[in-house]
């Protein structure tokens, strides 16, 4: 009789918690909804919102750095630290990508075409040139500048893609071909613009690419191989929605040890908003009048500026921290920019669903 007493009052209070935390998360969803603007998945899937709030996320993470700065325990394994995190982060990322669907980014040649000659060519020298006129004065701060503007996003732009209405499809068949370009460019390009300057170790920079690109690549494709598809998709879902959370992990690193740094040069990096607001305005003036010169639909043209405009590939922050020791403001360069970045981005998505309804642009071409 006891016994049973005591399941109906354990049954009745997980009634009791599972209506209690029922309640605090219909709450919570109002509460994002009415004060972010954000959609919460109907089946309940997080993974969305935590994708949308990934400015927040990065965001807390330098703040919280900046609070234990030059606590003795982090210092001491920083460097490990930031590259654990940096590798499982791009191990996820590799593990995400089939390689064997670059074929698929050749499909609609005019998209790729405008994309891989805005991101590749034009935005180097674009990028350069800004850099050049107003970050002169520091040279950590120009090749951190560089680098974030070099490196297309390989992750939150298909988010603002979403958001924008534009073609998700194509500007998911963009992304292995990015991925792989950047990885060939950057230190192509950091050896053209930067060699000059004494900036650049060419060791360090080798010894980087094998720690934080080869070895975690190698590392996914060994284990793509031998996992069966069922376990396979698993792990790719794991690391997939992990990648911010190691990310922020190794961003908090970067600050934890270098808030001093960051402290006493704050006007030489804040001067980096600058350029890196100039860059998306004439950016997306330019895929506008692109998009409309070669007759895109405005699916196209909402993931041709998404896919041009969104920076900060994981890549370049690891290659970074690993091609430039004792040049940390390239690092924190590299992660002070998606601060202003993604509210730019966010008003950019809205920009071009004003463009859509205003009936100036993609008047006969909506589909």
């Amino acid at each position: 009789m006891n016994k049973n007493v005591h399941q109906i009052k354990k049954i009745n209070r997980k009634h009791h918690l599972n209506r209690h935390l029922e309640t605090n998360l219909q709450y919570l969803k109002y509460y994002i909804i009415e004060h972010a603007n954000l959609v919460i998945p109907k089946n309940g899937d997080c993974m969305e919102l935590i994708e949308k709030l990934e400015p927040i996320i990065i965001f807390s993470a330098v703040i919280i750095g900046l609070i234990f700065s030059n606590t003795n325990i982090i210092a001491e394994n920083t460097s490990n630290l930031i590259n654990i995190f940096l590798c499982l982060m791009l191990f996820g990322l590799f593990m995400e990508v089939d390689l064997n669907e670059l074929k698929n980014s050749f499909k609609n040649v005019k998209f790729t075409s405008a994309s891989l000659i805005i991101n590749f060519i034009w935005t180097p020298l674009f990028g350069y040139f800004l850099g050049s006129l107003f970050l002169k004065g520091n040279v950590d701060v120009l090749v951190g500048f560089f680098m974030l503007i070099l490196t297309p996003c390989t992750d939150w732009y298909l988010v603002f893609t979403k958001m924008a209405k534009g073609n998700l499809s194509l500007s998911l068949s963009i992304l292995p071909i990015n991925l792989v370009l950047q990885i060939i460019l950057l230190p192509v390009y950091l050896v053209i613009f930067f060699s000059s300057a004494n900036a650049l170790d060419y060791a360090q920079l080798a010894y980087s690419l094998l720690i934080v690109i080869v070895i975690p690549f190698v590392l996914a494709q060994i284990a793509k191989f031998i996992f069966n598809n069922n376990f396979k998709e698993k792990a790719t879902n794991l690391f997939t929605d992990l990648q911010i959370w190691f990310l922020s992990l190794a961003v908090f690193c970067i600050f934890a040890s270098q808030g001093d740094l960051l402290f006493n040069n704050q006007d030489s990096v804040i001067t980096i908003f600058v350029p890196l607001i100039i860059f998306f305005i004439v950016n997306a003036i330019i895929d506008l009048l692109i998009s409309e010169k070669i007759n895109f639909t405005y699916q196209e043209y909402a993931s041709l500026t998404m896919t041009t405009l969104a920076r900060n590939s994981p890549l370049a922050l690891a290659i970074a921290i690993n091609s430039f020791p004792g040049h940390e403001l390239i690092s924190i360069a590299l992660v002070i920019g998606p601060l202003i970045e993604l509210p730019i981005l966010y008003i950019v998505s809205k920009f071009c669903l004003w463009i859509k309804n205003s009936g100036l642009f993609f008047t006969c071409r909506s589909f």
